[in-house]
């Protein structure tokens, strides 16, 4: 599809021109003889570049510029004069034009420019995109109490410079709402930098943090700057800080305080603005009473706690958060956008979640691409939440929850994940049918002879239970 582009002059002479050399150019062109028409225009179909006169009667190009502004933000304008000076030139740019070009026009020159215009209203376009892909990606679902009280958290401590300790199970979205907090923050268009502390091994993780010198260690053959240096100006989100060693706790204690370290093999002192948030799912009043960490780096982090409320507290969003992740990966894998029958959702709500929103995401990830159908029903939700028949006495007495088996099952391939799901869902129809075969077959919604494949496929076993 050819770029449009909307000529503003009150020049007929110039109309004709330019429209003539930018249809030969492929480019799809209309255009206005006043400020007035341009702007009835874009308010129903705006131009992805304007190339607007200054010099009109009744209202000015500048004028336009500026309610052009308030009307389509995001149209490249390119100012056109023939009596422009270098202050006119300034304030166009101040107003948000993209170019300024003098009169008279040639035509290597207006081409070239209505290129370069078209190329960077491209490139903002997809950045918008990614942005809000991004910020899809990372937004905290849910209108619960509990999180209504945790986003008036967020708000509240974002725009500050302290420093916050985040606690919470595995899988509630502790990194969420640490990008949530640098987002609320002055340092939103600075470096988010995420370390997860407990997948660094213990001999690595300084240089991680602080980088290192040439030939500190054997393997360091080039200078390294750390984490600490790359966040910078903006915010460094330690994960899982309590599995990191008392040694290294230390370490990190002092570079907050002073907001300087040197590197791992060097001496240079290096002086860093960095807002530190940290992360961990275990007690950390217990660790400190265990030895395992300081307390002085625990209150140097804790100066505004924040527990991330776990799936179970807050049921009632369960609904938004399985709509979210539908669309998400609909759009991230090209795949046609699911329903969920109001059944399968009640399912969902009543099931505990231990593994809370990491767990869902990854459940409707999987319905998406295993369901053949456009709705997830009730029946797929009960076998993907398929747990073990029995629990031992030590679980059943610690309150244990179920463990979900297809979700834990190491899969070599999506092929495997998949078959995995389908044996397993046909054994329960066959069970429901006593196996018979053409009542599966027609629960299943498929002929019989498919059904027989199936079975012959993936290894069904078609016997009794005894």
């Amino acid at each position: 599809m050819s770029a449009s582009i909307l000529i503003v002059d009150d020049e007929v002479s110039i109309l004709n021109s330019l429209s003539s050399i930018l249809e030969d150019e492929g480019y799809d062109v209309s255009v206005a003889k006043s400020g007035v028409e341009a702007l009835k225009l874009c308010a129903t179909s705006p131009p992805e570049l304007m190339m607007l006169d200054i010099w009109m009667p009744e209202m000015d190009g500048l004028e336009t510029l500026r309610r052009l502004r308030e009307l389509v933000p995001n149209t490249q304008v390119m100012m056109m004069s023939g009596h422009g000076s270098i202050e006119t030139a300034v304030k166009a740019i101040k107003l948000g034009a993209y170019d300024y070009i003098e009169k008279p026009l040639s035509l290597e020159n207006v081409t070239l420019r209505v290129k370069h215009a078209l190329d960077q209203h491209r490139l903002e376009q997809e950045n918008r995109t990614l942005r809000t892909k991004v910020e899809r990606k990372f937004e905290l679902i849910g209108q619960s109490p509990a999180m209504q009280q945790l986003k008036q958290i967020i708000a509240t401590a974002g725009p500050t410079n302290s420093r916050v300790l985040i606690g919470g199970e595995n899988g509630t979205g502790k990194e969420l709402v640490a990008r949530a907090i640098h987002q609320h923050s002055g340092r939103a268009t600075r470096p988010f930098v995420a370390v997860n502390c407990a997948a660094i091994p213990e001999t690595l993780i300084e240089s991680e943090l602080f980088g290192h010198e040439r030939g500190a260690f054997s393997g360091a053959t080039t200078m390294k700057r750390g984490q600490f240096e790359q966040a910078d100006g903006g915010t460094l989100f330690l994960d899982e800080i309590a599995d990191m060693s008392v040694s290294t706790q230390a370490k990190v204690l002092r570079a907050l305080q002073e907001q300087q370290f040197t590197r791992v093999g060097g001496t240079k002192l290096i002086k860093v603005d960095v807002r530190v948030l940290a992360a961990s799912n275990k007690d950390l009043l217990q660790e400190i009473d265990k030895g395992t960490f300081r307390e002085d780096l625990f209150y140097r982090l804790n100066v505004v706690p924040i527990v991330v409320p776990t799936l179970r507290d807050r049921r009632e969003d369960i609904p938004l958060l399985v709509k979210h992740f539908l669309r998400v990966h609909a759009e991230e894998q090209g795949l046609k956008l699911k329903q969920v029958s109001p059944e399968a959702m009640e399912v969902f709500m009543h099931y505990e979640w231990p593994g809370n929103i990491r767990e869902l995401r990854n459940l409707i990830e999987r319905l998406m691409i295993m369901v053949p159908g456009p709705v997830i029903e009730v029946s797929h939700a009960s076998v993907a939440l398929q747990v073990r028949p029995q629990l031992s006495a030590a679980q059943s007495a610690g309150g244990a929850q179920p463990v979900n088996t297809l979700l834990t099952r190491p899969y070599d391939s999506l092929r495997d994940a998949r078959n995995a799901f389908e044996k397993e869902f046909i054994a329960r129809k066959l069970r429901e049918h006593h196996w018979n075969i053409s009542r599966t077959a027609e629960d299943l919604k498929i002929e019989r002879s498919h059904l027989h494949r199936k079975i012959k496929l993936l290894d069904v076993e078609m016997r009794p239970e005894m």
